[in-house]
């Protein structure tokens, strides 16, 4: 292995593929730039819509450098469930040179990860790695269970090798998650367990694909999978034990959406038709209806109602509403300021006298807010996630 002894050190932001002009009449506050370098919280946060790619696809280099000028920040290569038994080898080569091709480049910025399968996959990789492990931030570990000690330290060992921090993301799919006569003693061991590598732990993912394959259920495009009761239960359980803000916790990101093409519709759309028509937009909504991102803007939507932040995106017409829809809105960010602003506690109207901001019970949303906001930025009045999706959805 052949590491530079100055590391490059590139920086991105969110939503720079877009105009200047566009970038004024839509935020009050730009998304800041981030790197590898900054803290584990704000990190997790810049994770956003996490794209997946095969680690076999033959133009591996040229598909993430055409995603990352796209607005893709995180992505995953993966070696897992996407690549065939007998191709491994292939596709951790091809990783490998990727890797190294793209060091020195702008995607060098983007959040980097690979899925691996085994703890021996790590080290293997990191032995092979040359300036790529400057691209690299870390390793996706599947199927975590409180037996996956070994992959954690293995990211931690990869890291002092390569003399970078390298971060880690389980992904929690497991059975033994979804039975619940286990699953509390298995959250218990897992939040332990994860606690002894907090530094190294930048998110827990929830897989919940593999979690419906336990039952053979394979949820509609016209459902969330909130509407897949066992599933619900299990992300539940999740969010009780990691999603802890008592310093316990981790960040936690939503499951796929697996759609993404025409289809017919049993049920109505779940997208109200008032607020594109206010922005002259009905069209653009027929849309997204037609290409089921409907359901993927609904399923956003109750991942942040039960603290779950950013989401794995197997296609890229995904990407852009999971990040347009992690901007910060000037309403959400004027209750931040006040909430965080009053120092001894107490309830006042809010701002836009609509609701009623409490100090003390909304103190960790509000900083929670102003994380994001220095990610993905503070959107001007008036600014909706309509005006968002129409800039950075490309219809085709």
């Amino acid at each position: 292995m052949s590491i530079s002894a100055e590391p490059i050190r590139t920086s991105l932001r969110y939503f720079n593929h877009l105009t200047p002009d566009v970038m004024e009449r839509l935020f009050l506050q730009p998304p800041q730039p981030f790197s590898d370098d900054d803290q584990r919280e704000r990190l997790a946060y810049a994770l956003g819509a996490t794209l997946y790619v095969p680690g076999t696809r033959p133009d591996l280099p040229a598909t993430i450098t055409r995603r990352c000028a796209d607005g893709v920040r995180s992505m995953v290569i993966d070696l897992e469930d996407a690549v065939a038994d007998d191709e491994l080898e292939t596709g951790l080569a091809q990783t490998v040179a990727t890797l190294d091709a793209l060091a020195g480049t702008p995607a060098a910025g983007m959040l980097l990860f690979v899925r691996t399968r085994t703890a021996g996959d790590i080290r293997r990789l990191i032995d092979r790695l040359g300036p790529g492990v400057d691209t690299l931030t870390g390793f996706v570990v599947p199927k975590f269970t409180a037996e996956s000690e070994p992959a954690l330290a293995a990211v931690a060992d990869a890291g002092t090798y390569a003399g970078k921090h390298l971060y880690v993301m389980p992904v929690l799919e497991s059975p033994e998650l979804v039975y619940r006569e286990s699953r509390d003693a298995q959250l218990q061991a897992i939040s332990e367990l994860l606690g002894r590598y907090r530094s190294h732990v930048l998110a827990a993912r929830i897989g919940a694909t593999d979690m419906c394959g336990v039952y053979g259920i394979r949820r509609d495009r016209d459902l969330t999978i909130y509407d897949v009761a066992v599933i619900a239960e299990a992300i539940t359980g999740i969010v009780n034990y990691l999603g802890r803000q008592d310093d316990s916790g981790f960040t936690i990101t939503g499951p796929v959406w697996e759609y993404f093409a025409d289809h017919e519709r049993m049920f109505r759309p779940m997208l109200r038709t008032t607020p594109f028509a206010e922005n002259d937009a009905v069209r653009f909504r027929q849309q997204l209806v037609s290409r089921d991102l409907d359901g993927l803007l609904r399923e956003i939507a109750l991942d942040r109602a039960n603290g779950i932040h950013g989401k794995t995106v197997i296609h890229p017409s995904h990407v852009a509403p999971v990040n347009a829809l992690s901007a910060v809105t000037h309403e959400e960010y004027l209750d931040a300021c006040d909430i965080t602003a009053s120092k001894a506690g107490g309830v006042r109207a809010s701002t836009y006298g609509n609701k009623m901001n409490e100090a003390k019970p909304h103190r960790i949303w509000a900083q929670q807010v102003l994380s994001r906001a220095s990610v993905f930025g503070v959107t001007n009045q008036g600014i909706t996630f309509v005006d968002l999706l129409t800039e950075l959805v490309t219809p085709s």
